[in-house]
């Protein structure tokens, strides 16, 4: 073989640069026109539902009182003259521009209502899920290593109960007892009616602006609020997670690789959280963002109940309204919500498995 076969033999070889960017572009398309065609479909349903719903939007704007001078007007400026196809239209490059129309309640545009009010929700949720995570997970994780204890059946109780029990009757017998009878915790409300607009709102979130503020009376009693409330919504979230989590650990303890590796001598410890738990977690990236977003758009009975300021009472308020710009803003937000979520799973994806790399 001559020198300049073993020189042509021994040299990489390049691979184009268009052919290693491909796999990434194609799938940034592919995720980029899921999400476009998501979206447009959930504009579309909120927008069909807004036309068929028996509420006539002019009458909740003038009044059943005014004239038909007054209402043709609002007919024609509303543009519901045009056909549904503009009209469609019309509703799309509004919401491309973050404009949901004006609430009927207080004459504010929809988005700042949105806005001041998402916090609330969004603080509420996120204390949840991590209650849910921190105490659901290891409950899973030990009830299927104990499959059959006593561990196991208590596991199986708190998941039954929490699937089972209506979550407005927990808040009302937790608001009797922990409010009302022990006194350990706040009324409804997020903040005590001395502690309200004491601090400067920056973030929505009121335990975050009382520590941006250093107003540690106004941290301890929101705190004292926002406590049951957000472990309700904790525990409900915990039943899910924690079955989940059992469901998937046995699985994977049932699998051959575990029996190899207790055979090898491994440690139980090692077995169960660096081998079993390890392939549970991309499973359980999809359970807790689909159990957050649940927290986050159905907290509504929560929020009645705890008089919660937030995004679900504030839907269910416009709704009884018949404040249809305030509902449908709402329902978009949730909506989109639940898509950026699952985008944020599908990123983790990545990096909890490299197979999906």
């Amino acid at each position: 073989m001559s020198l300049n076969e073993q020189h042509t033999q021994r040299r990489p070889i390049r691979v184009p640069l268009a052919e290693k960017l491909w796999p990434f572009l194609r799938a940034s398309v592919n995720v980029f026109g899921s999400v476009i065609v998501t979206i447009f479909g959930l504009l579309l349903i909120t927008f069909i539902i807004g036309r068929v719903m028996p509420i006539d939007p002019v009458l909740s704007i003038v009044g059943e009182q005014a004239s038909q001078s007054s209402y043709d007007a609002a007919y024609l400026e509303l543009g519901l003259d045009k056909p549904l196809l503009v009209q469609f239209f019309y509703y799309l490059w509004d919401v491309i521009h973050l404009d949901f129309g004006t609430s009927l309640l207080n004459a504010r545009p929809v988005t700042e209502d949105i806005a001041r009010v998402f916090p609330a929700t969004l603080e509420l949720a996120t204390i949840g899920i991590f209650m849910g995570m921190i105490f659901g997970i290891p409950l899973g994780v030990l009830a299927a290593v104990r499959k059959g204890s006593w561990i196991d059946q208590i596991a199986r109780v708190v998941a039954l109960v929490g699937y089972s029990m209506p979550i407005f009757w927990l808040g009302l017998m937790g608001l009797f007892l922990f409010y009302g009878v022990l006194g350990w915790v706040g009324g409804p409300g997020r903040v005590g009616i001395f502690y309200v607009d004491i601090v400067p709102s920056v973030t929505g979130m009121i335990l975050i602006d009382a520590m941006l503020a250093g107003n540690w009376d106004v941290f301890k009693n929101a705190f004292s609020h926002i406590i049951l409330p957000a472990s309700l919504l904790g525990y409900y979230s915990l039943a899910y997670i924690s079955r989940m989590t059992r469901s998937f650990m046995l699985e994977q303890l049932s699998a051959e690789y575990i029996t190899t590796a207790r055979v090898k001598g491994m440690s139980e410890w090692d077995v169960v959280w660096k081998h079993a738990f390890k392939n549970i977690r991309v499973q359980l990236i999809t359970v807790i963002a689909l159990s957050y977003a649940g927290l986050l758009e159905g907290s509504v009975l929560t929020e009645i109940i705890f008089s919660w300021p937030g995004i679900g009472s504030y839907i269910t308020t416009a709704l009884l309204s018949a404040d249809m710009n305030a509902v449908l803003g709402g329902t978009v937000v949730v909506g989109l919500i639940f898509i950026l979520l699952n985008i944020f799973s599908d990123l983790l994806y990545k990096v909890f498995d490299p197979r999906a790399k």
